[in-house]
């Protein structure tokens, strides 16, 4: 998008990490190792899930997608990240800026509509069993997955349209790693009231809405856990609802204090530490807690690695291995 004025800014100055100099290498190899990591067990996530048969279930659908999501979620930021970090700043052009901007918001949205989906369908599984396969069909799935993909696609184009149309006519240096609302509306030199209340209302109602949905469903899956009349299916059920949760919990709240907080401004690098959490640390959360802690999963993985050696389905007969 190109602004509608005759703005002095072409380009912008990503600051990255410069208060931290003595860190850069450590950092750049830190985030590195996390951004490989996360790639590696999305696609591991996406490749198992739609090779083994067993794996076919809307849970693992949703899954999926969201490992799809998080692969590209996550690649908006972090090598704009390691850039910044080898050359001690990095310069991206506007056109280019708010682009990084949409892809943000549209991904970070999408992320949240299917993770409200996402505990919905826990919901269901573990409150309406008998009900299940009807209310969680795959033409219900689909819709749903579908959903959450269109709203964030339209939930990305107001901020950037916004943003894209203010005024840029004094520093370019943007304090931040990335392309972001709270720095990119600091550096304008226009009124931004009008932007920030619109900005404030789109995030509590996708931000805040969906956090409480997903809240509830997680309440109402406690409830039905603690009708389990068997102390280690209670165990099992809350250690993974509890570790969901955990993850939910981390994402949701630092988007909230970042974005849901009007006329209230933290400093510069109190808002890149919560970033990092929303855009490094939950992409390469997200993997672990919901697919690797399952042994259904797990299992699947096994079968895969095994096929992939030249393991599963050998046999011996008469001292020779046969396929």
């Amino acid at each position: 998008m190109e602004p509608h004025n005759a703005s002095a800014v072409t380009e912008f100055q990503l600051l990255g990490f410069q208060n931290l100099l003595e860190w850069q290498s450590l950092l750049f190899a830190i985030f590195l190792l996390i951004y490989i990591l996360t790639v590696a067990g999305n696609v591991v996530i996406i490749a198992v899930a739609s090779h083994d048969q067993r794996l076919r279930t809307p849970m693992y659908t949703f899954l999926k997608h969201l490992s799809f999501l998080e692969v590209w979620y996550t690649s908006t930021v972090v090598p704009a990240l390691l850039a910044s970090l080898l050359s001690g700043g990095r310069a991206i052009s506007f056109p280019a800026c708010m682009a990084q901007l949409y892809f943000f918001v549209f991904f970070g949205a999408t992320e949240c509509f299917l993770l409200a989906t996402m505990a919905y369908d826990r919901y269901l599984a573990i409150c309406s069993p008998l009900r299940y396969s009807l209310l969680m069909s795959p033409e219900a799935c689909a819709r749903l997955v579908a959903v959450s993909w269109a709203t964030g696609v339209g939930t990305g184009v107001l901020p950037c349209l916004l943003i894209s149309r203010l005024d840029f006519c004094g520093p370019n240096r943007i304090n931040h790693f990335f392309c972001d609302l709270p720095p990119l509306m600091r550096l304008s030199c226009s009124s931004v009231y009008v932007t920030e209340v619109v900005i404030f209302a789109l995030s509590v109602a996708v931000l805040c809405v969906c956090f409480l949905l997903t809240l509830v469903s997680y309440v109402l899956i406690v409830a039905a856990i603690l009708r389990i009349p068997s102390a280690s299916g209670r165990a099992k059920t809350f250690s993974t609802c509890g570790s969901h949760l955990a993850v939910v919990t981390i994402y949701y709240g630092t988007m909230i204090s970042m974005y849901v907080r009007p006329n209230a401004h933290l400093s510069p690098e109190i808002n890149k530490i919560i970033s990092v959490f929303y855009t490094v640390v939950t992409p390469l959360l997200n993997p672990v807690i919901y697919s690797l802690r399952n042994k259904d999963f797990k299992a699947a993985v096994r079968k895969v690695v095994m096929r992939k050696c030249g393991v599963y389905g050998l046999g011996t007969k008469g001292g020779v291995l046969l396929r």
